[in-house]
């Protein structure tokens, strides 16, 4: 094969190669579009039929079939986690956004507190399905742990609390800048859902409330309570 012939051939790989990239580079553009528009028809699905809502129902509700669901989230807990990635993303975000304003570390905390609640409080359905693993499914405790979805969203908190921290305390106080911020989380987690599934009532404190009693906890304790009441 003489020069002109071989640049003739190479040429036509290379367009032959760039026409198949296109294609793949569109299948996939495609393929993450679908996946994104079936993650935001899943989460009003189980905003208004409740966390326990099946992939059948689920698949109902965004009009198609649970197959489809199936091919792109493989299960339940595929599609946990990946609605799980976006709207902690979106939690994160929020709880950024209020602590960026704050002037104080205790403002801070109460800022992102008050956030992670409003996020919650605003679609308790959507919180559970993402953080909790449906009964029978056979994965991990937490419907999004195999992905680290929901370990990184707290990873991230805790960075978010340790860095003021830490420009407020100093080097010499790193032992509480390490351990003090993960111990926080658990605080504001669980007290955060024991609030949000408890039945409306004169009982029941509102967000605002909750969330300043959550950071009085976090940086005073309980020792004021227990001096009223001795």
């Amino acid at each position: 094969m003489n020069s002109r012939h071989q640049e003739f051939a190479s040429a036509a790989t290379d367009a032959e190669s760039t026409a198949v990239d296109g294609r793949a580079a569109r299948w996939q553009s495609h393929r993450e579009e679908r996946r994104g528009e079936l993650i935001r028809q899943a989460r009003k699905a189980v905003h208004r039929l409740g966390s326990d809502a099946s992939m059948e129902d689920i698949a109902s509700a965004a009009g198609t079939s649970k197959s489809v669901f199936y091919r792109y989230f493989r299960d339940k807990a595929g599609l946990q986690q990946a609605m799980g990635e976006v709207v902690l993303g979106q939690m994160q975000r929020r709880m950024q956004e209020a602590a960026q304003s704050a002037q104080t570390p205790r403002e801070g905390l109460f800022a992102m507190v008050s956030a992670y609640l409003q996020m919650a409080e605003s679609s308790p359905h959507v919180y559970a399905f993402i953080t909790r693993l449906t009964p029978g499914e056979a994965s991990a405790q937490d419907a999004i742990a195999a992905s680290g979805a929901l370990g990184n969203f707290f990873e991230q908190i805790t960075e978010m609390i340790a860095t003021p921290m830490r420009e407020y305390l100093g080097k010499e106080k790193e032992a509480v800048i390490v351990y003090w911020p993960t111990a926080a989380i658990g605080l504001v987690r669980n007290a955060g859902e024991m609030w949000l599934g408890s039945p409306a009532g004169s009982g029941k404190p509102d967000q605002e409330s909750m969330a300043a009693q959550i950071t009085d906890w976090l940086c005073l304790g309980i020792a004021p309570a227990l001096k009223t009441s001795t």
